[in-house]
């Protein structure tokens, strides 16, 4: 998906149960690439988040951390999105020690196709930039769950529960 979003966002922008998972190849914090379909064949938490080192982030990404073992002892494998660049990521994996990989969205496309990118309201006023989302997708590419404008708090242990896996 490539252009500007003008306007606000619609709901059917956005991805629902069912959908194909949008492919893509990015750069990761290690600097490799992590493409989607590399992973096809296991279930993939992929989350997006506004940016890297900040409070709300740096929790949502300890979270995660914190429950890697079990979302991967039940199949899933956690990947992080957001608009920072490869180095910014690095710094925000060695700081707070995380443990999955970190891709980079720098044009923002990944994000947009995953309607992630648009319209929100921050502190009461409506700004365009990442909308704080997760995503369930199926070992076959296919999304299970779209979930956004999700609390960087407590999200994981929702969705932990969302999965059956407490």
């Amino acid at each position: 998906m490539t252009g500007t979003i003008v306007g606000s966002m619609t709901d059917n922008a956005r991805l629902g149960a069912g959908d194909a998972a949008p492919d893509f190849t990015l750069p990761t914090d290690t600097g490799d690439s992590l493409s989607l379909k590399d992973l096809r064949g296991r279930k993939v938490v992929l989350y997006a988040y506004p940016a890297a080192l900040t409070p709300g982030c740096t929790k949502q990404a300890c979270d995660f951390r914190d429950n890697l073992a079990s979302l991967q002892a039940a199949g899933y494998e956690v990947v992080g999105i957001s608009p920072d660049k490869p180095a910014k990521l690095a710094k925000f994996r060695e700081h707070d020690a995380i443990t999955f990989p970190l891709v980079s969205d720098e044009d923002k496309s990944t994000l947009t196709a995953y309607g992630a990118f648009g319209e929100k309201q921050l502190y009461g006023k409506t700004v365009t930039g990442v909308i704080r989302s997760t995503f369930v997708i199926d070992e076959n590419g296919v999304i299970e769950r779209a979930l956004y404008n999700v609390k960087a708090t407590g999200h994981v242990a929702k969705l932990r529960r969302d999965l059956g896996l407490d």
